[in-house]
This record gives C-alpha cells, structure tokens and sequence, in this order.
C-alpha cells in the first residue's frame, strides 16, 4: 500500500467521529484513505481493523488460498486476524486453516506473522512439539479449538504429514472429546424453528431453523452468519463452540414459544414472532 501523507491522513480522520460534518469532498479524501490501490479497506474503525475485511478473511482462509495471499501480501498486519462467529467461537484466519488442513494457507499466514498455536502444530504434523506442549500441561488435548472441533480432528485433518500426531493423540487420549450433541431429527425440530423477538431489543430478530448440512437446528440474528446448535435434551440447545452457553426453549403442544440464552451471568429472553 502506498504510504499516505499526512494532510490527507489528518483530512479523513474526522470521519471516524463526525462524519456529518465533512464536506462531499473531505468524504471522498476519506473513502480513499480507506482503500487505497484495491487494496484491503482500512474502515471507518481504523486503526482498528475493518471488521468486514477480517470476516472475509477469515472465511477465505478455510480454502481460498490465492485470495488469501492477496490479502497479506498487501497488509501483512490481517494475517494475525481473529473473528468472533457468536457467542465468543472466536477462529483466526490461521485457526481456519489449520482445522481444514490446508497447510499451504497456514504457511503462507505464518510468513506474514499469524502465530501458531497448539492446533497448527498438530495439523502440520510436529508431533515434538504437540507432545511437549501436552506434557508440560496435563489435560490440555481435552481442549477444543474453533467451532468445538477436537485437537485429534485438527491432526486428522493434517493427514499423512500428521500421523505421527494422530498415533500419539489417541495413545494420549482425552484429544477427541466433544460436547453431549444428542440426535434431532428434522420433525421434532419443527417444535423450535421459527423467529423470535428479543425483548429489549426492537427490530431484531432471531432465526431458528432446520440445515440439511448440519443436519441439526441452526441460530441466526439478523442477516448475520448461522450458527449450529447442539442438542442436549430437555429442550436446551448450545452454539457449536460455545459449550457454556444455553439456550432454552419453552415448549407448549410441541410449539417453542420462547427462548431463553443463558451467557454466564447475563440473560436474554425472546418471543416467539407473530
């Protein structure tokens, strides 16, 4: 990215804060500073980065490896980005990767400064270093990365370079262990699809319904990315990810007519819509 001087750094600033009060063309000077040469957009948050920019990264990290190049090629400072996908199932681009086992995409990410952690490690295969991080801290293989998926499903995914760390998980054991996800199938789900209002929260909706590939009920608020639910019976449900959250329908005649999100300490209920 061309470097930017500083009259027109201090011209789009202000957009940030008051941009009602620039003109048409200090918001075109702005505009600029937020894309300059195709490059990723810098947002209306920077220095922050643009919260669009690491979705999208994130979500090309899972295959696209070309795009993914692109990207911290030009801004290297993404290559360590991190979105939360709800409920705090929070997966850097280099987490995506990893669980995909796509280590053509982890190397080019790592080379650009993501940093690697334990789940990285065991996709690429380097069963040293997986078998001290495991034996300087006892239990950690019970640990789950992005979406719930289990440290012996990130070295699966690393196939025949990761071998080794596979034999070594499972002699270990304890590194598949996954949530309760009771089967579901799709009539009995019907009980809890639908949408649902918040209350406290006008304009808002959450969206429960059925996905033929998660073969399971899915949550959505607004028009924001679905997330799998797990079933634990008795009509409570938890994000994939996010094992400490629940969500607790109230079920009468086989209709769900709340919904009630247990996060820690905090609470929300809502309606069923009209």
């Amino acid at each position: 990215m061309k470097s930017v001087s500083r009259r027109l750094f201090m011209a789009a600033a202000p957009t940030v804060v008051l941009p009602a009060l620039l003109s048409s063309e200090q918001q075109s000077v702005a505009a600029v500073l937020r894309q300059i040469d195709g490059g990723p957009a810098l947002g209306e948050l920077y220095p922050t980065q643009d919260p669009g920019t690491v979705q999208n990264l994130v979500g090309a990290a899972h295959a696209r490896l070309d795009e993914v190049t692109s990207v911290v090629t030009q801004r290297p400072t993404l290559a360590k980005a991190a979105w939360d996908w709800g409920f705090g199932d929070w997966e850097s681009a280099l987490g995506a990767a990893s669980h995909m086992g796509r280590r053509d995409i982890a190397e080019v990410l790592i080379a650009h400064g993501a940093r690697p952690n334990l789940f990285t490690f065991a996709m690429l295969g380097q069963v040293d270093v997986v078998r001290a991080i495991c034996t300087a801290n006892p239990g950690i293989q019970r640990t789950s990365g992005p979406h719930g998926i289990t440290l012996l499903r990130h070295a699966i995914a690393g196939k025949e370079p990761a071998q080794d760390v596979v034999e070594y998980l499972t002699q270990l054991g304890g590194a598949d262990e996954s949530p309760v996800d009771l089967p579901l199938d799709e009539v009995a789900a019907k009980a809890y699809t639908g949408q649902y209002e918040p209350i406290g929260m006008p304009f808002t909706r959450l969206v429960i319904s059925w996905s033929a590939k998660q073969n399971g009920l899915t949550f959505q608020r607004d028009a924001r990315t679905p997330r799998a639910l797990r079933h634990e019976g008795n009509h409570i449900f938890h994000p994939a990810g996010a094992p400490g959250v629940q969500i607790v329908f109230s079920v009468i005649e086989g209709t769900g007519l709340d919904l009630t999100i247990k996060d820690g300490d905090s609470t929300l209920v809502a309606r069923r819509a009209n």
